[in-house]
């Protein structure tokens, strides 16, 4: 049988590079580095979480920012309580575009987040009581020839 679709080069050209993941471990961690960019903006067309470890603590958040080595830090998804109703191991955890300002979490769903990012770090801001553990999902283009985007 012949294959008419190759399911790579799909998802690349309607999403972009991709995925990079990096495992979080303990999101009870400041800041975590999830991603290095270099090179200039790229943008992050799909972002989301998937806990690895059940988080069970009530009031622990999560948020995302870029860190650019010139620049004002940018909140690029604002926190999310994962811990009061209790996150478990699988959960995806997607974004919410249509938040006033920067992105929102939301539980399952949506992972379309069109933001750009540019020379520095993505960070993970964990709050001190999470006690669970994720891993961090992108797909990516590049805005600037020779960007990059890659796992902290």
């Amino acid at each position: 049988m012949t294959v008419l679709l190759n399911n790579s080069a799909f998802r690349k050209n309607i999403c972009g590079l991709g995925p990079v993941s990096k495992a979080l471990g303990t999101l009870s961690a400041a800041t975590i580095a999830a991603f290095n960019i270099a090179g200039g903006e790229v943008l992050i067309t799909n972002l989301w979480v998937k806990i690895t470890t059940s988080s069970t603590t009530n009031g622990g958040t999560i948020k995302v920012n870029n860190v650019p080595t010139a620049g004002n830090t940018m909140d690029i998804v604002a926190a999310l309580d994962i811990g009061t109703s209790d996150s478990v191991a699988g959960t995806v955890i997607g974004v919410d575009r249509t938040a006033a300002t920067a992105a929102a979490f939301l539980v399952g769903g949506r992972t379309d987040l069109m933001a750009v990012v540019t020379t520095g770090v993505v960070n993970v801001v964990g709050a001190s009581s999470v006690n669970g553990a994720a891993t961090i999902y992108a797909l990516w283009v590049p805005l600037v020839d020779g960007a990059t985007l890659v796992a902290a």
